[in-house]
């Protein structure tokens, strides 16, 4: 474990301990249905939040051999979130399992290798193409387009665009500073949602888009974006960027998360569902809580490549 992941670790404990707390006595503090309400679900975040951490940092502790497995499962869960909330015909079901049991797998090992140029290509070129060839060869063209661009769709965010998190460990570098890296995105992005939740609960008056998540509002957006930008800044050794460079990459980091979490909720509502799933208590399902991390994890992997100096 490198200097930078073990203080690392060492702070995000101790903010849960103490998030722990607070909520405990925020929860004994409340005296109205509405308060005792909005403590109870930030406490079963918290708790969810221990589980998620502690995952996280083992992987991270262990590198490469976990991390890649850790985010196939995620994309895994995400992906069948993603497409057990939206109708599928016979004609689906082979391409369906050539996606979750062939391709799903592959993305991954081409991250694990390395292979950089496959793994940038073989979803958006390879995968598109031959899975909607062999759904025609099913013979069902009722709705055939509406069909094959769900799956597409459901393999561009939660395979294609998850799987640059893990890639990050390919930039240029020491692979445990890498690791350190990897952390720090996380970081960032979760922290954004996290304070956004904080900020919308403090001052949230005005809704960003009440039709499409009607608990974000433009307080909770800036009061959020500002305060993981400063935290990403304040934690810039854990980068090989200057403090001024993390900041600039947090709040891009944390702009293409909020498009994330818009563009996933307004697929969820129409398909007439809250939340993606239920196996993160107090968070949904797993595609909630990486719809940001999907879509600010290409951006981040390509640029953040660019800067350090291999191209984009």
């Amino acid at each position: 474990m490198s200097d930078a992941l073990r203080w690392f670790a060492i702070g995000t404990f101790g903010l849960l301990a103490v998030a722990t707390v607070a909520g405990i006595v925020g929860f004994a503090l409340a005296r109205s249905d509405k308060a005792r309400a909005v403590a109870a679900d930030a406490n079963s975040r918290i708790r969810a939040w221990w589980w998620l951490a502690g995952c996280m940092i083992g992987a991270a502790w262990l590198g490469r051999p976990a991390l890649v497995p850790l985010f196939a499962l995620a994309s895994f869960m995400a992906l069948r979130e993603f497409i057990s909330l939206h109708r599928t015909r016979r004609g689906d079901h082979r391409a369906l399992f050539l996606a979750f049991f062939v391709v799903l797998p592959l993305q991954y090992v081409f991250v694990a290798l390395p292979w950089y140029g496959m793994f940038a290509v073989f979803v958006p070129v390879y995968a598109f193409l031959l899975l909607t060839a062999r759904a025609a060869v099913a013979g069902d063209t009722t709705r055939f387009l509406e069909r094959t661009a769900k799956v597409q769709f459901g393999l561009l965010i939660c395979v294609y665009a998850l799987s640059h998190v893990p890639a990050i460990l390919l930039l240029p570098g020491d692979e445990r500073a890498n690791v350190a890296l990897l952390c720090w995105f996380l970081a960032v992005v979760q922290l954004s949602d996290v304070f956004q939740w904080v900020w919308g609960k403090a001052l949230g008056r005005a809704k960003l888009a009440p039709t499409v998540s009607p608990n974000k509002t433009w307080g909770g957006l800036i009061g959020g974006l500002a305060t993981a930008t400063a935290v990403g800044a304040a934690l810039w050794w854990m980068t090989p960027f200057s403090p001024g460079r993390a900041a600039a990459f947090a709040a891009g980091c944390c702009f293409m998360g909020v498009l994330g979490g818009l563009v996933m909720s307004a697929i969820k509502r129409d398909a007439g569902a809250k939340d993606w799933g239920t196996s993160l208590g107090g968070h949904g399902g797993v595609l909630d809580r990486v719809d940001g991390l999907a879509f600010a994890a290409p951006v981040f992997f390509h640029v953040a490549r660019w800067v350090l100096g291999q191209g984009l």
